[in-house]
């Protein structure tokens, strides 16, 4: 039933960051995809992003903590590099009760800066999460699939080692929500990207 996401390839030179939103109806490569809204995905080369730019690049979005799963092993982190792989893992977590389905009543702020991603307390007194620019791998959103138009983003990291990941999954109130945060992360690493050449 699904097509083969065609993988994309990039050399070290290239430092491509990219990021994609198209609708399920003229993106060949999610053609299998069971999802009714867009899907918007940011595939970054972390290697040698570093963060230190001199862009104020920063934006805020109220989301809700759905869950992670921590700590997964290299090989693991491999199979998961193309958004179907990602998403229908995040799926199967939930099935599994590995994840919920649905994230707790509170809401919290996400932070996109050219330091990374932040998730703090409303009152922002409080720092839940810390995801550093460079060891981002992925960000991507999608319609969680329950009928009440919430869309959810998932954050795949790595350690500094690169030896495993991490993925972090959030509920945006909206697609529209969801794929903001997407472009604002693209920005940040565009701007890293051109820091770090220069």
């Amino acid at each position: 039933m699904f097509r083969k996401v065609k993988k994309r390839h990039s050399s070290s030179s290239s430092q491509s960051s990219e990021i994609s939103t198209k609708s399920k109806s003229v993106d060949s490569s999610f053609g299998g995809l069971s999802r009714s809204s867009t899907v918007a995905s940011l595939d970054t080369d972390s290697n040698k992003s570093s963060g230190n730019s001199t862009s104020e690049t920063c934006a805020e979005f109220r989301v809700k903590y759905v869950g992670s799963i921590e700590n997964l092993e290299f090989e693991m982190s491999r199979s998961l590099q193309e958004p179907l792989d990602l998403i229908n893992y995040i799926d199967a977590a939930q099935q599994d009760g590995k994840l919920p389905f649905v994230p707790g009543d509170e809401e919290m702020i996400l932070g996109v800066s050219k330091y990374g991603v932040k998730v703090a307390s409303l009152d922002q007194c409080d720092v839940l999460h810390r995801h550093p620019l460079y060891l981002i791998v992925r960000m991507l959103c999608y319609d969680d699939g329950l009928g009440a138009g919430k869309n959810l983003l998932a954050l795949k990291t790595t350690d500094a080692k690169q030896e495993e990941c991490s993925i972090w999954v959030y509920q945006c109130s909206s697609s529209e929500q969801a794929q903001s945060i997407c472009r604002v992360l693209s920005t940040s690493f565009d701007c890293a990207l051109v820091s770090d050449k220069s």
